[in-house]
């Protein structure tokens, strides 16, 4: 830790990307684990038995030093309240946070900038996985390509206020944007 309490290692606000199973949440992980404690804000929710042993899988490998909160929608008003500069906070993860806003007809643009909006006033580190979604065939049914559409632009604006920005590939980080360099 730096002499001021806060977490060294992490800038205020990171972006962790990568394709299904590309180990970027196991990198979001690592990172925070490095201070030695985390609050994990899980944004998925367990619909199926497929999501729940997910669900399962994720908190076993986690294990007892991270705090879990799960929110699927209000996750701006999590990370206000529970910012702080001792215990980073892992948002995990975007898109399906980006499900659950369509899925509840919120518009996606408007909460993507209150999140954005959000990170000057943060208290503590956030790190925050999103799915690359737009490397892959472009989908053939309205609903998928309006979802790769969104996501798209949700990582974008997320990329753009963020202070450091990863892509993990096949358990690999590759660093794209880090503004402490």
């Amino acid at each position: 830790m730096a002499n001021d309490g806060r977490v060294s290692h992490l800038p205020p606000v990171t972006l962790v990307l990568g394709g299904a199973r590309s180990g970027k949440s196991r990198h979001a992980e690592r990172m925070i684990e490095a201070a030695g404690a985390g609050l994990y804000l899980a944004t998925a929710e367990a619909r199926d038995d497929e999501m729940v042993e997910r669900i399962r899988i994720h908190r076993d490998r986690r294990g007892a030093v991270w705090e879990t909160i799960e929110e699927p929608i209000d996750i701006v008003d999590v990370l206000k309240e529970r910012a702080s500069a001792e215990r980073p906070i892992l948002v995990d993860c975007l898109t399906l946070w980006l499900s659950n806003l369509l899925e509840m007809n919120i518009d996606p643009a408007a909460d993507v900038k209150k999140l954005t909006d959000a990170f000057p006033g943060l208290a503590g580190p956030v790190v925050l996985v999103s799915n690359e979604v737009g490397l892959g065939v472009i989908p053939m049914g309205e609903l998928t390509r309006a979802f790769v559409d969104h996501a798209g632009r949700m990582n974008q604006a997320i990329a753009e206020a963020a202070d450091r920005v990863i892509l993990v590939t096949a358990g690999l980080p590759m660093t794209l944007k880090d503004k402490s360099q």
